[in-house]
């Protein structure tokens, strides 16, 4: 088994694919658009691993996104080195985006550092 993919909603479609794109070299398909229902998807796909499927439609619910709350908590990339988590964070920071930890290694041993990122979602970027 394995995870095949992961899916997010987003308000802002375009801006989340070109974040991905940007830090993560992302590649996008074709925006896939239901014009009975108005949802629109891309699925972003990386070197290796399970695809992202970002997704919007109207009317969508935008609770607060506090970092201690159940469910799906972060996203993980491996980006293979520690001075690339370094350089990606650092890269990220300068873009304005908050670094909430890191880099460092953690109690159980990853290099890592998180950043809140993408409609104020967690990013972990790690080794």
């Amino acid at each position: 088994m394995k995870i095949e993919h992961i899916a997010m909603y987003v308000n802002d479609l375009e801006a989340a694919k070109e974040f991905f794109i940007k830090y993560f070299d992302a590649v996008s398909n074709e925006m896939y658009h239901n014009q009975r229902t108005g949802f629109k998807s891309y699925f972003l796909s990386f070197e290796e691993g399970a695809r992202l499927e970002i997704m919007t439609k109207e009317a969508m619910e935008d609770t607060k996104k506090t970092l201690t709350r159940t469910g799906f908590i972060h996203l993980a990339f491996s980006v293979g080195s520690k001075e690339k988590v370094d350089s990606l964070t650092s890269k990220m920071k300068e873009d304005g985006y908050e670094v909430i930890s890191g880099p460092r290694t953690t109690g159980d041993g990853y290099y890592e550092s998180c950043i809140v990122a993408v409609e104020d979602n967690q990013i972990e970027i790690t080794v």
